[in-house]
């Protein structure tokens, strides 16, 4: 059976008419009447037997006629057919890539710049003040697509101040297009990149992300012909997240982990943050002057699996945005004129933290910039999603398995 199948057309066809309406009589028994049932389920039978007896393919074809036949006559036409079928093929492929995404890969979009220079977030370069910059055009456009480049460019259609700018009209996960008047004149931006975060303003809102990474000033005047935006915008990676592997083990010291902020002590509560695994349950953490964490009296340096990059830096430079620093402590901090609180659980060497028996504790690669839990501390086990698996945009020097 299974050889002939392969070898003939006529098998297999007839296979499939079979299957499909032996689906159609059991989806609608019991709307039928024993009348109806009989009626299909004899030449349904009848093909079976032709098919399993080795008939020839004129025999097995006129079978499969007579079986369509009876079904059109017995079966109860469904409206709009080929629409259900495709329907419902969609709804199953739909379910499958679901049950994909939550049981096996996820993916991943890197936020911000916290894990640089190893993972790349959201980043965008300011060009109103670069007058002689030219924007690629053509093969060289595609190019630094490709990259993850993109630009944004629009030129002041009338005289005046920006009225509003309204915020960028979705489908489903991709940008279609986003508005701004200058005097009631609309200017769109179709297909407008992703323009990351955006910092927070004093009544507690969050500032559009456009207008913070284009630099637009409330009450400025723009001519017509003028440069309103002149931005290059760079992707952060987009990665598939390993939610299997967890299943299996624990998490290990040094893994990139993506996990949900809820339940912890991170302003927001509705997001997910990738970083890297640093401090196991109920392990003692001090991160020395030196910029090297120090775990249960073990001095962690490049030597320790995942932390090659991480502590390879030179020990005379100091410490440098997106660039691999170590870990800087409270002392560190103010030693090299960083960010005022950037370590507030760690001021300095001798400062031990206990972490919980359930917790896990991390740390951005971006040590200069990034809130991790130097600053709100652990967050459960159970929170983590997966780990970083495999970075499949833009087609840079990250793509692929080797980012760790």
């Amino acid at each position: 059976m299974n050889f002939r199948w392969f070898v003939s057309k006529a098998v297999r066809e007839a296979c499939a008419v079979q299957k499909h309406y032996r689906r159609l009589l059991a989806a609608q028994r019991d709307l039928l009447s024993p009348q109806a049932v009989a009626g299909v389920t004899g030449p349904m039978n009848n093909l079976q037997a032709a098919i399993a007896d080795g008939a020839n393919t004129g025999a097995i074809r006129i079978k499969a006629e007579e079986l369509q036949f009876a079904a059109e006559k017995w079966l109860k036409p469904y409206p709009h057919a080929a629409w259900r079928e495709n329907v419902e093929v969609l709804l199953v492929a739909l379910a499958v890539a679901m049950g994909i995404r939550t049981f096996f890969v996820q993916p991943f979009k890197i936020p911000t710049g916290s894990m640089q220079p190893t993972l790349f977030g959201v980043t965008s370069q300011y060009l109103l003040n670069k007058p002689d910059f030219k924007m690629p055009a053509g093969l060289a456009a595609v190019k630094e697509w490709f990259a993850g480049n993109t630009y944004v460019h629009v030129v002041a259609k009338a005289d005046g101040m920006i009225d509003s700018v309204r915020p960028v009209k979705k489908f489903l996960i991709f940008n279609l297009y986003q508005t701004f008047t200058i005097s009631g004149v609309e200017h769109t931006m179709w297909f407008p990149p992703d323009y990351g975060e955006s910092p927070q303003m004093a009544d507690g809102s969050m500032m559009d992300p456009f207008v913070y990474r284009a630099h637009l000033e409330a009450g400025h005047v723009y001519h017509k012909g003028d440069d309103v935006v002149k931005l290059e915008m760079r992707a952060g990676d987009h990665l598939f997240v390993d939610r299997v592997t967890y299943n299996f083990r624990k998490p290990e010291r040094g893994e990139i982990v993506v996990f949900a902020t809820a339940g912890t002590q991170i302003e927001h509560q509705d997001q997910f943050y990738i970083k890297r695994l640093c401090v196991l349950p109920g392990e003692h953490v001090q991160i020395g002057d030196d910029r090297h964490m120090v775990i249960n009296g073990q001095r962690i340096d490049a030597a320790t699996p995942h932390f090659e990059n991480v502590y390879g830096f030179n020990p005379n430079k100091p410490p440098h945005e997106s660039e691999y620093s170590g870990h800087v402590n409270g002392t560190s901090a103010a030693t090299y004129g960083l960010y005022a609180n950037l370590a507030p659980l760690f001021p300095d060497a001798e400062t031990v933290f206990t972490n919980g028996p359930d917790s896990y504790m991390v740390f951005g690669d971006n040590t200069c910039n990034s809130s991790d839990s130097r600053t709100w501390g652990t967050f459960p086990a159970h929170n983590i999603i997966g780990k970083s698996f495999f970075v499949y945009w833009p087609i840079t020097g990250r793509f692929g398995w080797g980012n760790q």
